[in-house]
C-alpha cells in the first residue's frame, strides 16, 4: 500500500496540535483527520478517534503493525517539515 497524496488542512507552528492531515493510499482510499502532535520528545501522528461512552478514545482507523505505522509517520512528518520550512522561508 503506497501513500499517493498528503493534504494538510490545518497548519500551526505553535501549540501541541501542529496539523490536521488527509492521506490517500493507492489513489483509492483516504483517511482524514490524522493529527500531527508535538509531544514531549518529538512530533508524532495520532490517528482519527472517537470518544466512547465511558470517556475513553478509540482509534477509528490505524496501521496494523509497526512497519506501516513507521512508514506513514515518517512520510507525513517529512512532508510536514517540508511545508513548514517552505512557509517560514516565504515570510
Amino acid at each position: 500500500m503506497e501513500i499517493t497524496d498528503i493534504q494538510f488542512r490545518h497548519l500551526n507552528t505553535e501549540g501541541r496540535l501542529r496539523a490536521l492531515v488527509s492521506v490517500t493510499f493507492d489513489r483509492t482510499f483516504a483517511v482524514h483527520d490524522i493529527k500531527v502532535i508535538d509531544g514531549p520528545d518529538r512530533l508524532f501522528l495520532a490517528m482519527p478517534s472517537r470518544r466512547m461512552p465511558d470517556g475513553h478514545y478509540r482509534d477509528i482507523v490505524h496501521p496494523v503493525g509497526s512497519p506501516m505505522r513507521e512508514k506513514l509517520e515518517q512520510t507525513v512528518l517529512n512532508e510536514y517539515r517540508s511545508v513548514i520550512s517552505h512557509l517560514c522561508a516565504e515570510s
